[in-house]
């Protein structure tokens, strides 16, 4: 049995810990908080994160990282984004010599505007074909229950992507491989910008077809981004494109849409962050620093620039909407 460190013990750290000890790996968790390692450790269960899922006793926590990373040599990240640097600098005297990285983080970070697989090269000194991204339609709740689902795992590595695969494989979760981990990253990154938009949306009353065409238009300018920085087109098209963007556009377990349906009803930011217990949406964060990555190389994304003017240039969300519309006719 496989030990794996998992760095982070938020909803979607503690299910994909979940799987990895189904698949029959010993998973040891880093939580920040004691009491969430206690109630991992003595009540097999996160209580704050996933309340009522049950852990296998394979997973234990632990809120000290050299605890945790002693011997673990395969280590999931699973940290927010722009947080992500602050931590890893704290973690990589107390990585195995041999370690690779899995990275579940979804964002451009804040001022270099490097993907993550990026700021994790940089900060531990990994080659590219040690670095791994893990991203497809995964909302952390129903994947803890067990419902079916698949993702995917990128890594210039082929080998190495397939050990992977093998290890997040359950009758439950269905990993696929892909060496496009430019394609993915960004895949992940731009789907919680346009559930932002869906969710604006769906709290100012609009219906299936303004969510559809959202989808789409958010699909086609992650797209272009993608392909300006080296991705494959066709990875937009598979789980860690549009399946990613559908499942976090329409569900009500979607953060960022349902961050996004009380900016739309007219809440303010702080109000919308109060209601969600202090946590701000990932899209919120990233949409600001995707924005000011699309227009270095170039790339026209209206739906990025319309969150950043409603979330932090006080636009309001109707005349944003109506200036969208207006915008000249083209070809698709």
């Amino acid at each position: 049995m496989a030990r794996v460190a998992v760095m982070g013990a938020g909803s979607w750290g503690t299910a994909v810990g979940k799987v990895l000890a189904d698949a029959g790996s010993e998973v040891v968790m880093w939580a920040r908080r004691d009491e969430v390692a206690q109630g991992i450790n003595e009540r097999h269960c996160n209580e704050k994160y996933l309340p009522g899922i049950v852990l296998p006793a394979t997973v234990t926590a632990s809120t000290d990282p050299a605890e945790v990373l002693a011997g673990s040599h395969e280590v999931v990240l699973a940290v927010p984004s722009q947080s992500l640097r602050g931590n890893l600098e704290t973690w990589v005297g107390l990585l195995e010599p041999d370690a690779g990285v899995i990275s579940l983080a979804k964002g451009i970070e804040t001022g270099t505007l490097m993907r993550i697989s990026e700021v994790v090269a940089e900060v531990t000194g990994l080659t590219e074909d040690r670095i791994a991204a893990l991203s497809g339609p995964n909302l952390a709740r129903e994947v803890a229950e067990g419902q079916p689902a698949a993702t995917v795992i990128a890594c210039t590595d082929a080998d190495r992507a397939a050990r992977l695969q093998d290890a997040f494989a359950t009758p439950y979760f269905r990993p696929y491989t892909n060496s496009d981990v430019v394609g993915c990253e960004i895949g992940g990154s731009t789907k919680n910008v346009i559930a932002l938009v869906c969710g604006i949306a769906s709290g100012m009353g609009l219906g299936d077809n303004t969510m559809a065409s959202l989808v789409t238009r958010g699909l086609a300018e992650s797209t272009r981004l993608g392909v300006a920085l080296g991705a494959n087109q066709m990875t937009f098209a598979g789980l860690a494109g549009l399946g990613d963007m559908v499942a976090t556009c329409t569900s009500p377990l979607s953060r960022n849409r349902t961050f996004g349906e009380r900016l739309g009803r007219g809440e303010t930011l702080e109000q919308a962050q109060e209601a969600t217990n202090g946590q701000v949406a990932e899209g919120v964060k990233s949409c600001t620093s995707i924005r000011a990555l699309s227009r270095q190389v170039g790339v026209e994304m209206p739906l990025t620039e319309a969150v950043h003017e409603i979330c932090h240039e006080g636009g309001d969300a109707v005349e944003v909407a109506v200036r969208l519309m207006r915008r000249s006719t083209k070809p698709e």
